[in-house]
């Protein structure tokens, strides 16, 4: 059960930091699972449903999405501000009752989303806008508390890098099960509109009830109750805290890199598979593949993070990536090279993306360190609103140059376009994985001996104190 903690255990906590136990990485895991089921469905499907289904223009559709994200982005600023300054914190801790009681809410969305009703147009896009921004709002709620808890779980750098590496191995699993069985589901049914709703009730279900057993089997060892109620000032300090925070504000920036570069080359790929291989029956096997690879990735880290620096790790996994998006984008002409290729820059990213919840974990001590100013919530949601940000750059860039190589759907493409194609699947990734190694190297400050310093001085200032 968490408690609020006193300086005297908060300083014994850091020097003997708490080790989670399996079910607790275990069922932190399937909690992005759980979420995963909750937010691909919008992700891999909305779309389709709004312009094949829903009978949206395609333009208006993507701008759902467009605005959607960037509501998202404000959404999980406010969200974590929230979270921060909660004064009454009861024995369910912190973050975990905003994980449970979100879920089932969140579910819900989840359908009504996907089932608008057939009235006109206009209030088909209204609906449309609606339904999606109110649902990223409750997956705010729910996701930037799950996001936030792992400093309140463990002080212990490795710890939180296991537990990053749970997270992202149940993400994983569940993109995986979402891109194999969704679509399944739907071609059960002679009325694809049926199909979508009885594939998006089951996801629903499914997922709500992975992030209640995922709040109920974490526990929160270091809960800290804000001092006094907030006000306008303390939100300054708070925010202006966060211009400090060195390793936050690098982490924000390479992800707008990394993230727009994964969107990117997830929504690309069908095109190339289509138009330069002629070969659309080589995408399952390439899901399934480098899909494999992450998985590959997420049990490698936490064996390499005891002998190598992360930030080091961070770097090699854009390395990889870049060195297969570059050398991909010339050689690359049949289907298992494509598979072979995409499967070893996933592998890459998937350092990146198991690193960066360890990071961003480690970014709320250095924030603590530098200002004073301990702010879980407000560290991790600055952090996805840049992701946020990154989603909505992903889902702009694509369409702006197919327009401009002139790509037209469905039929023979110029050389022209064919050249946009390859450019977006391997060089957009590998321009910014590269970006990414030179910001890390050159801009981040919090190495591992610094993060140690970190937590020492940390234990000092609390026991003279």
């Amino acid at each position: 059960m968490p408690k609020d903690i006193s300086v005297s255990e908060e300083l014994n906590s850091s020097l003997t930091p708490v080790k989670t136990n399996v079910r607790q990485r275990i069922f932190y895991g399937l909690g992005d699972t759980g979420y995963n089921f909750l937010f691909d469905m919008g992700q891999l499907y909305l779309l389709k449903y709004y312009t094949d289904h829903l009978g949206l223009p395609s333009i208006w559709a993507g701008s759902v999405f467009l605005v959607a994200k960037v509501w998202d982005a404000f959404a999980d600023i406010s969200v974590g501000t929230w979270i921060d300054n909660r004064m009454n914190i009861g024995p369910k801790g912190k973050f975990r009752p905003f994980i449970f009681y979100s879920a089932i809410p969140l579910a819900l969305l989840l359908i009504a989303t996907f089932s608008i009703p057939e009235f006109s147009l206009t209030w088909k896009i209204i609906l449309a806008y609606l339904s999606y921004m109110i649902f990223g709002t409750v997956y705010s709620i729910g996701n930037i508390a799950y996001g936030s808890i792992v400093p309140a779980m463990t002080k212990n750098s490795q710890e939180r890098t296991i537990l990053a590496s749970f997270r992202q191995a149940g993400g994983t699993l569940g993109l995986l099960i979402a891109t194999v069985a969704f679509m399944p589901i739907v071609w059960l049914f002679d009325n694809e509109s049926t199909g979508y709703l009885v594939a998006v009730v089951t996801f629903g279900v499914i997922g709500a009830t992975l992030v209640m057993l995922a709040s109920k089997n974490v526990e929160e060892h270091y809960v800290v109750k804000p001092k006094q109620k907030v006000s306008k000032e303390v939100l300054k300090k708070s925010y202006g805290a966060l211009l400090k925070n060195r390793p936050l504000i690098i982490l924000c920036i390479v992800n707008i890199f990394t993230f727009s570069a994964f969107n990117v080359k997830l929504a690309i790929q069908i095109y190339f598979a289509q138009y330069t291989l002629q070969d659309t029956s080589v995408v399952p096997y390439m899901g399934f593949f480098s899909i494999g690879a992450v998985f590959v990735g997420t049990i490698i880290v936490p064996i390499l993070v005891k002998y190598i620096d992360k930030v080091w790790l961070y770097i090699a996994g854009c390395a990889i990536w870049a060195i297969a998006d570059l050398t991909a984008f010339f050689v690359v002409d049949s289907s298992f090279a494509f598979v072979s290729f995409a499967s070893l820059a996933f592998l890459g990213s998937s350092f990146i993306n198991t690193l960066n919840w360890a990071l961003i974990s480690d970014a709320v001590e250095y924030g603590d360190w530098k200002t004073g100013i301990r702010a879980e919530g407000l560290v991790y949601s600055s952090y996805t609103f840049f992701r946020k940000l990154s989603q909505a750059i992903a889902g702009f860039v694509p369409g702006i140059v197919l327009a401009f190589v002139g790509y037209v759907p469905n039929a023979i493409q110029s050389e022209n376009a064919l050249l946009g194609i390859r450019s977006l699947i391997y060089i957009y990734p590998g321009a910014l994985s590269i970006l990414t190694i030179l910001f890390m190297y050159f801009f981040y400050p919090l190495w591992n001996d610094k993060y140690k310093q970190i937590i020492a001085e940390l234990s000092k200032r609390n026991s003279q104190q």
